[in-house]
């Protein structure tokens, strides 16, 4: 039997080494003689420290080796002002199409969307979505339609964007829709996984609204389940409820449809820290958080019993919030801390201890911020299982997953059917109690990403009444007959103001572009 880690086989009784805690695999039998026969210069089992870790350090897994690397320096994304808000969301989003990224701007929020392929040097003059007034805090691509985005701002709104098939080349100012209903900045927007146009967001008033995008309206608003700010939110795999980890230290599960709270756990983690919770395809609950002593934790929950963890484990003492990013088909966990170089990955399974570590990817600059690739934007010829883009405090570096394997067909193994951009249900049908898992497609042959529609927003006027789109009042429901002189009236003010605003967001990015180009003056004379 040779040293930690190796393994001699794959038949033959292994009773006899799983009670020193390791495994036994020979092509053959193995005899007692060669079982108790130690080669020259090696140790009985019985005097190796190790013994007792040898089954966990053995387990079998295709995902043992899987390591990371970064792209050759041409293939990044550079001269990007990264945000420096201090707001502990990854401050990036991806999708088969673009990257994007929230960045520092004057006047307002910004951020920038780039094709895929537009890696190198970014222009400062580069165009930007720039509508908020406020810094934007929060980004995430609609999982139905790959041109279509939504952010969140200090300045107490949601704006749903459509990007250009081929991306920008103008700014960005105005959004399809504008989702205002909160009283503070909104740090959060996530959309519904299987449902067209349905969007949560959640903000500093401790407020969680959930949007029917089609329609620009908050249909569910869940403004008295948090005491103190809402740190995450997650959807489960078919969206039929949500988990939030808050800064009271509860982990919740709630049912939003019926607003009521499913599960709790207080004190899920002690430390005062930052937590985050994320739904598992299965149901179970991952959390990261602090100890009592500011040690790092990660901890797995069964939300039908919530009074102790299945695993809990200490990591370190590093003082970053771990963000969380789940790939559903292999059931790996990525952990990124914000401030950290390096890059955690385990193994949820169903056999103790449950969360299996795998490996770490440790490079030498610090990430400010993640984005994480969605399965049907990865490389399966290269074996690709996940795709990281890594903020630095200047460019945007991807980072790919690899499994290795010597064979070039197709890993059905690696790659399950995995969602696709397909919604399984309408918004209408999910606000109405209806659930759907995903609609799965496979990957054999790769993802061609199709024609996207155009987000149609079906209110009336909803462009034209922004200003207005608090009242409660049901639009749709008002007889023809009451658009009298004084509505007309209203109309054209409405127009009028709303041109104004226009103008003067047009004015606000073009002084951005004026300030970045006399920056750039100010660097050269300096040098």
């Amino acid at each position: 039997i040779y040293g930690p880690g190796s393994q001699l086989g794959k038949s033959g009784n292994n009773s006899w080494a799983e009670e020193r805690g390791c495994s036994i695999a020979c092509q053959g039998s193995v005899t007692s003689a060669q079982l108790h026969a130690p080669s020259i210069g090696e140790r009985p089992l019985s005097h190796m420290p190790w013994k007792d870790t040898m089954r966990r350090v053995v387990r079998q897994s295709k995902f043992r080796h899987v390591f990371g690397q970064a792209v050759k320096n041409d293939q990044c994304y550079d001269d990007i002002r990264v945000s420096r808000v201090t707001w502990d969301s990854s401050f990036c989003a991806v999708n088969p199409r673009f990257v994007a990224i929230i960045i520092e701007a004057s006047g307002g929020g910004a951020f920038l969307v780039l094709p895929l392929h537009k890696t190198g040097r970014i222009d400062k003059s580069y165009p930007t979505v720039c509508g908020h007034t406020g810094p934007v805090l929060d980004i995430d691509w609609c999982p139905h339609n790959d041109q279509v985005i939504a952010s969140g701002s200090e300045d107490c709104t949601v704006m749903v964007w459509q990007i250009p098939e081929n991306g920008l080349t103008l700014s960005l100012t105005e959004p399809v829709v504008i989702l205002e209903g909160h009283s503070k900045r909104v740090g959060i927007v996530a959309w519904h996984p299987t449902a067209r146009n349905v969007l949560l967001s959640a903000g500093c008033d401790n407020a969680i609204i959930i949007w029917n995008v089609g329609t620009g309206e908050a249909l569910i608003n869940l403004d008295d389940m948090h005491s103190d700010m809402i740190y995450n939110v997650s959807w489960n795999r078919n969206g039929s409820l949500i988990c939030t980890a808050s800064k009271d230290k509860k982990v919740r599960v709630i049912d939003p449809r019926k607003q009521e709270i499913v599960a709790e756990k207080e004190k899920a983690h002690e430390g005062a820290r930052p937590m985050r919770a994320i739904f598992l395809a299965d149901g179970n609950v991952f959390t990261t958080g602090f100890s009592r002593m500011s040690e790092r934790q990660l901890a797995l929950w069964n939300p039908k019993n919530m009074q102790e963890p299945i695993a809990l484990h200490e990591m370190d003492t590093s003082n970053g919030v771990l963000l969380p990013f789940y790939d559903p088909d292999t059931s790996i966990i990525y952990l990124c801390g914000k401030g950290d170089s390096s890059i955690r990955y385990f193994e949820i399974t169903d056999e103790s201890p449950y969360v299996h570590y795998l490996n770490t990817f440790s490079s030498k600059e610090p990430q400010r911020g993640m984005g994480y690739m969605p399965k049907r934007g990865l490389d399966v010829n290269k074996c690709e299982i996940a795709r990281f883009f890594k903020l630095h405090e200047r460019k945007c570096e991807p980072i790919i997953m690899t499994v290795p394997r010597k064979s070039d067909l197709f890993q059905d193994d690696l790659y399950p059917d995995t969602a696709g951009p397909e919604a399984a249900l309408e918004a209408e049908e999910w606000f109405e109690g209806k659930n759907a898992d995903p609609i799965l497609i496979s990957l054999k042959h790769g993802y061609i990403p199709g024609k996207n529609r155009d987000l149609k927003v079906v209110k009336k006027n909803i462009l034209d009444s922004k200003p207005t789109a608090n009242k409660k009042c049901d639009l749709i429901s008002v007889p023809k007959k009451t658009t009298d002189t004084a509505s007309v009236q209203n109309e054209a003010k409405l127009d009028e103001i709303l041109k104004e605003i226009k103008s003067i967001k047009d004015t606000i990015c073009n002084q951005d572009e004026r300030i970045s180009k006399l920056e750039q003056q100010m660097a050269k004379i300096a040098a």
